[in-house]
């Protein structure tokens, strides 16, 4: 097949298009939209991909919208973005912490924030609603790169209950807002601990679009149990990550490549309820950018 990527008149439109011969817009803009209108011709050609094939392709993408959070998540590209700036990290000589994984679209800003301080406190409770379920404890402590407590630090936990749904996504509109999910303010010694109803894991909206895809790709679309976390502090780098129970069947098998070594506990059983001792480290910023979250549209209540 001829190479019609690199001719003059397919190099030329893709200029055009990317407005490269345009003196307004933005640049790295231009420079990266142009690198993915060619990958997108150059899998068009290599592939032989019918109008029709495009097409209905098209349609997917319009159909599959409201589901990009787990499509993308889904595909491994958020999982490439971990990789892609544990990369860089280790060009730039920055190691230590722990992993880093994907965030998911289920997390909803603005939950309350609760105080914390093991020296005032016992615990967080997350549930609110009724749930007949075993009850999690998971406790620890924040540390940073050389074990110092990392002081006023803020935990941003959510998960879902124990039907795999969360609170705000809930299709049966049965949990309340918040409802496992907490902002919790530590104390100097960066020691947190929460109770909850233990989550179970879920699958992707039946019939869904990402279900959809799955099923042609020959996988499943399911999650283990886990529990997500932000955790923010000043003078550190702002961690996203989450814990996979290590005892679900789908810990190593997880649809979304949460899974992530360092971040698979297993729940202690001894007494009769879960629990999870589980320590966090943080890296130390080197910019304001660094103590920020990444800029992905989020629910809020």
């Amino acid at each position: 097949m001829t190479d019609i990527i690199r001719s003059d008149a397919v190099q030329q439109l893709l200029d055009r298009a990317a407005g490269l011969g345009e003196a307004g817009g933005d640049p790295r803009l231009k420079a990266i939209l142009r690198d993915l209108l060619e990958a997108l011709m150059s899998v068009v050609e290599r592939h032989d991909i019918s109008e029709s094939e495009f097409w209905r392709g098209v349609d997917f993408l319009g159909r599959g919208a409201g589901e990009f959070g787990l499509i993308v998540p889904g595909l491994g590209i958020e999982h490439f973005l971990d990789l892609h700036m544990d990369a860089k990290d280790a060009a730039a000589g920055r190691s230590g912490g722990t992993p880093r994984t994907i965030e998911g679209p289920l997390y909803v800003a603005g939950a309350p924030l609760v105080d914390g301080d093991l020296t005032t406190t016992n615990d967080v409770n997350l549930t609110t609603d009724p749930d007949d379920t075993e009850e999690l404890t998971m406790s620890g402590r924040i540390t940073g790169p050389d074990g110092e407590p990392v002081k006023n630090a803020i935990l941003h936990v959510w998960h879902a209950n124990s039907k795999g749904f969360y609170s705000h996504f809930d299709p049966t509109g049965e949990q309340s807002p918040f409802n496992n999910r907490r902002r919790i303010r530590l104390g100097a010694d960066g020691r947190y601990a929460f109770h909850s109803k233990m989550p179970r894991g879920y699958s992707v909206p039946p019939e869904g679009s990402a279900e959809q895809l799955m099923k042609l790709l020959g996988r499943h679309g399911d999650r283990p149990a886990h529990v997500h976390f932000f955790i923010e502090a000043p003078g550190y780098r702002t961690l996203t990550t989450q814990i996979n129970f290590g005892d679900d069947p789908h810990a190593h098998d997880d649809f979304a490549f949460g899974t992530r070594d360092g971040l698979l506990p297993v729940p202690d059983r001894s007494g009769g309820n879960p629990a999870v001792l589980f320590d966090f480290v943080l890296q130390r910023s080197e910019s304001a950018n660094d103590e920020g979250f990444s800029s992905r549209s989020r629910a809020s209540a």
